[in-house]
């Protein structure tokens, strides 16, 4: 282990002397933000970046393990949504004063659970919107807003966010996405790192098809 550290998922500040960055998970009070190990921000703070989630929608956000969150990433919920099959989108059941109940639930785009897989890289100042779902290894763009969903190991950007490439080819990426790096064990991962960080593919896919 480096400096005879063992990573640990449950601190919040995996670089010492350093704020900026924390592990997600165990700072989480709400609990519909659910995030897996080893996922972190680049901040402070991670549940201010997630707006509009309010308990009466039932909505979710669901990060998997070892994700990289850039700073100002924004996750808007379903509680931004207004109504839009009547004549107005004003939320008058919202403000004081206004004679109005909430509108049923069929009568509101709530688009359900907001669900990023594993290691997901999101670029700086990118905007998630409801509902999306971004599959594992995928990359999403600086300034990029999803509105929706992205194929795992996917390079998207742009607004509204495009696909750029496929990081890997088909073969590669379902080899990827049967071995599942980020659920083995701490000192299994240790030892993939080399495999991991590896720019040659082909010795990747020989590696990782020798372990399957």
């Amino acid at each position: 282990m480096k400096n005879g550290k063992q990573p640990n998922p449950n601190v919040i500040h995996p670089i010492k002397g350093y704020d900026k960055e924390i592990y997600i998970k165990p700072a989480i009070t709400n609990p519909n933000i659910i995030v897996g190990e080893f996922s972190y921000i680049a901040d402070s703070d991670f549940e201010s970046h997630v707006t509009h989630l309010y308990e009466w929608n039932g909505d979710k956000l669901i990060v998997g393990r070892f994700c990289q969150i850039a700073a100002g990433v924004e996750f808007v919920m379903n509680g931004a949504n207004h109504q839009m099959n009547a004549v107005t989108t004003f939320p008058f059941y919202t403000l004081e004063g206004w004679d109005m109940e909430p509108p049923a639930a069929t009568d509101m785009p709530l688009k359900g659970d907001t669900v990023i897989g594993n290691d997901v890289w999101i670029g700086q100042n990118a905007v998630i919107l409801p509902g999306v779902h971004i599959g594992d290894g995928a990359i999403i763009g600086a300034n990029s807003i999803v509105g929706s969903d992205v194929e795992p190991y996917t390079i998207v950007a742009g607004n509204p966010a495009k696909v750029v490439r496929k990081r890997f080819n088909d073969e590669l990426i379902d080899l990827l996405l049967s071995f599942r790096w980020w659920d083995k064990s701490i000192d299994e991962i240790n030892d993939l790192i080399p495999i991991l960080t590896c720019s040659d593919l082909t010795k990747v896919k020989e590696e990782i098809e020798a372990r399957l």
